[in-house]
């Protein structure tokens, strides 16, 4: 059995969506070899420190994601990309209690071959830096030696979150002003959910 983190439980407590499916999903987690954690101002289930499993709640859906979600093996096609930017994570959704029951079983093998991915070493390999630059931030690296510097220096993960979040503004001035505000945390060597 898993152990579980007191800020993890205070989180659930607080809950006002989706409350008794997190729950649920708690409950299944910990009832395996996982430990819970808190990152990112929630809870993280853990396998020997690296991050196998998160549940969430947003909008019209409860979910749980798994990290390496594109390498489990899914013949009943129950992971899905959370986001059409996705790449590594795949989520299983779920509507009510009754639902992630159901899901039990199905939801303890996920884990069970996320652990063995774990152990195995195995990670999902991913080009680097596959995606677009925005003109503005092109301009900016290319006028800015400390933030060229620093955004070298950033995961590829933090790279394309920035990047992304850069480019999804349809104005070149919105771009711009992205930009300058995220500068100090890039700076920081932060991403953009850190």
């Amino acid at each position: 059995m898993g152990s579980e983190d007191r800020r993890a439980g205070v989180y659930y407590g607080k809950r006002e969506s989706w409350k008794a499916e997190m729950e649920a999903l708690r409950a299944i987690l910990l009832a395996g070899p996982l430990d819970e954690t808190f990152k990112w101002r929630q809870p993280c289930y853990v396998w020997k420190g690296a991050n196998v499993a998160m549940p969430g709640g947003y909008g019209g859906r409860c979910v749980l994601s798994f990290f390496r979600g594109v390498l489990l093996e899914d013949p009943e096609g129950l992971l899905v990309k959370p986001g059409e930017n996705s790449r590594a994570a795949r989520v299983m959704e779920f509507g009510s209690v009754d639902e992630v029951e159901a899901a039990r079983g199905a939801i303890e093998g996920f884990v069970a071959q996320a652990v063995r991915l774990v152990e195995e070493g195995r990670r999902v390999e991913l080009p680097p830096d596959d995606f677009p630059l925005p003109e503005e931030l092109e301009e900016a690296l290319a006028g800015d030696d400390a933030l060229r510097e620093a955004w070298e220096a950033l995961t590829p993960g933090r790279r394309r979150g920035w990047a992304l979040h850069f480019g999804g503004a349809k104005q070149a001035a919105t771009r711009e002003r992205r930009i300058g505000k995220a500068r100090e945390a890039i700076l920081a060597g932060q991403g953009m959910h850190d």
